[in-house]
This record gives C-alpha cells, structure tokens and sequence, in this order.
C-alpha cells in the first residue's frame, strides 16, 4: 500500500519524464501544502526559477477560501511573468489532480494573460 506522499512521487515522476521547462516556454510548477499555495516559473535548461508568488507572501493580499486566494496567486504569477516577458508557459501539477485549488490557480493564471 503507497501513501499519499509517495504515490504523488509516482506520479509526478511520470508527468515530469514528459514535460520541460525551455527558455522560450518555462514550466509553470505549483506546489499545495495545508496552509498555502506557491507557484513559480522555472527555466530547467539553466536550472533558474524566473519569478514566484505564494499566498503566504508579503505582496500577497487576497482573503477569502483557499480557492479564491489560488485564483490571486495565479494572477499574480501570471502578472509576474509577463513583465520577466514571458507569455507561454507549460503548466506542472506537480503529481496533484488538477482540481480544487490547483484547477484555481491555473485559471487565474489564465486570467492573468498566461497561455498554456
């Protein structure tokens, strides 16, 4: 019997053996933790993350439900990126089901003006 941990492990290993972050179209990376939500922008040719946001940041002022404060930080990453001038992105889920919060912050990115 896999725990929770390790069977997200499983899976984001498999979605990671398909998907690349390039300099022209960085990866989109979300992590999910109890209390907050983070986003950043990583270049995996040079191993640099370009810009990040979470809801535990300082920057960050949205209240409400876990839900609306992904939808924030989505928008801002989004906001984020667009001004380090990128546009297109390659979105990471990071072995979580895309649903709930992470589903959120993709949409506020979405928002925001990212494609992906």
């Amino acid at each position: 019997m896999l725990g929770k941990l390790s069977r997200r492990d499983r899976i984001k290993k498999g979605i990671r053996k398909n998907l690349s972050g390039s300099t022209e179209r960085p990866r989109l990376s979300v992590f999910r933790s109890n209390k907050g939500i983070y986003a950043q922008v990583i270049d995996d040719l040079s191993g640099k993350t370009i810009v990040s946001a979470s809801s535990l940041s300082k920057e960050f002022s949205a209240n409400g439900s876990k839900s609306n404060q992904s939808v924030a930080v989505g928008k801002l990453v989004a906001e984020k990126a667009i001004a380090a001038g990128i546009k297109e992105v390659v979105f990471d889920r990071n072995g979580y089901l895309y649903h709930g919060r992470i589903k959120s912050l993709a949409e506020g990115a979405r928002e925001g003006g990212l494609i992906f």
